[in-house]
């Protein structure tokens, strides 16, 4: 599973004009499922999410998680992460998996985030989307968890 995090002082995505999803200052978490990934790689990411010190509360001293500082965390799948583009000019999308099985995954994410206590907004899956964000650092992020047992 790939993640790309990064941290906003807020964030929104839209499908067809519509507001689907929102968060003030948290991070953005877009999910990349693998073939493969399921409940050791939701586990993984999502703790990581909840977990990584990424924030610095004004007057607190030390970094903090978005967990910590209260702060929101938008999750909005993103197979093209998966993309290989080491030949030719046409990604390969052979890596991700398909929607029928990512989907699934890329909801656990979200539903284990909410069991940690992070508030936690979603996109809508296989929706063409527009992601509009208001970057705080910047900080961005990749989290890359192998599949188990893969040799990655």
């Amino acid at each position: 599973m790939r993640t790309v995090l990064q941290r906003v002082s807020r964030a929104e995505v839209r499908v067809e004009g519509e507001v689907v999803g929102s968060i003030g200052p948290g991070l953005v978490a877009l999910v990349g499922v693998a073939h493969g990934d399921g409940s050791a790689e939701v586990e993984t990411t999502a703790a990581k999410i909840a977990g990584l010190r990424l924030f610095e509360p004004e007057g607190e001293g030390g970094e903090r998680s978005v967990l910590e500082v209260g702060g929101e965390v938008l999750v909005v799948s993103q197979f093209t992460l998966h993309a290989d583009v080491r030949k030719g000019r046409r990604p390969s999308w052979n890596a991700a998996a398909p929607g029928p099985v990512a989907e699934p995954v890329v909801d656990a994410v979200a539903k284990r985030l909410r069991e940690l206590g992070v508030a936690v907004a979603t996109g809508r899956f296989g929706a063409h989307m527009e992601v509009e964000l208001v970057g705080d650092g910047p900080v961005t992020i990749v989290l890359d968890v192998p599949t188990v047992g893969s040799s990655a």
